[in-house]
């Protein structure tokens, strides 16, 4: 999953492209609204799901797909899995494992009405994006001489990012009748969502390793996705202490 010559960036590329990048990420997470922040449905999308009565297969599916497309925090740590992986066949058993976790806690979460708190996941997860990063500038191996077992973090964090949606959707007290076809729909419509956001991710990092400047950017790229999953957890837990 890593290459040797990203573990030991020269202190120059360090020093001329971390500042900036890092400055740039914190300032678009900044100006960002606070609807986007908490990782809410769309205003009319809760409207909606609130109001709906019986199943409704295809509207579901879309605004599963919707959500995932437009999930900031599930992008970035599905950027962060994929960003040593390079067999397809690699790809997708942690993509796969990362599904099963989303969807289970989803799915469970809603039908049996268990939720978290939405402030302390959506914590959580930004905590994951740090984890992640963490683990693909190969910290843990440098500071405790161990690695992680990457496929069961990958499991665990999907179960996180699964009760993240679940509590939003029982906040929003979804109709009984017809529930269980609509979640289904639903978390089709989010796999469809990940996987269309994975084929641009993939497209696009085909294209950047294929540079000379991969291995010189992908030490503050990681860094910078380090950063924003900090912010995440700083900005919930922010809201979680003004909130109680």
């Amino acid at each position: 999953m890593t290459s040797d010559p990203f573990f030991t960036p020269r202190p120059e590329h360090r020093k001329r492209h971390v500042p900036g990048l890092l400055l740039a990420c914190l300032l678009i997470l900044f100006v960002l609204p606070g609807e986007a922040f908490a990782h809410a449905v769309a205003e009319g999308d809760k409207g909606y799901i609130q109001e709906v009565t019986g199943v409704h297969l295809i509207p579901f599916l879309y605004l599963g797909a919707k959500h995932m497309v437009t999930g900031y925090d599930h992008i970035l740590f599905l950027f962060g899995i994929i960003f040593f992986l390079y067999k397809i066949k690699d790809i997708g058993i942690y993509v796969s494992l990362f599904a099963l976790g989303h969807s289970t806690t989803m799915l469970a979460g809603v039908y049996f009405d268990f939720g978290i708190n939405s402030y302390l996941i959506d914590a959580i997860i930004g905590f994951s994006i740090v984890y992640k990063a963490l683990d693909n500038l190969g910290a843990y191996q440098r500071w405790f001489g161990y690695q992680p077992d990457t496929k069961a973090a990958t499991l665990i964090f999907g179960f996180f990012h699964g009760f993240g949606l679940a509590s939003k959707i029982i906040d929003y007290e979804i109709s009984p009748d017809g529930l269980l076809p609509n979640l289904l729909a639903f978390n089709v419509g989010v796999e469809i969502g990940q996987l269309l956001a994975l084929g641009i991710i993939l497209i696009a990092m085909g294209f950047w390793r294929k540079t000379p400047s991969f291995l010189k950017h992908a030490y503050p790229a990681n860094v910078i996705m380090m950063a924003a999953g900090f912010v995440l957890v700083g900005y919930q837990l922010t809201g979680f202490f003004v909130a109680a």
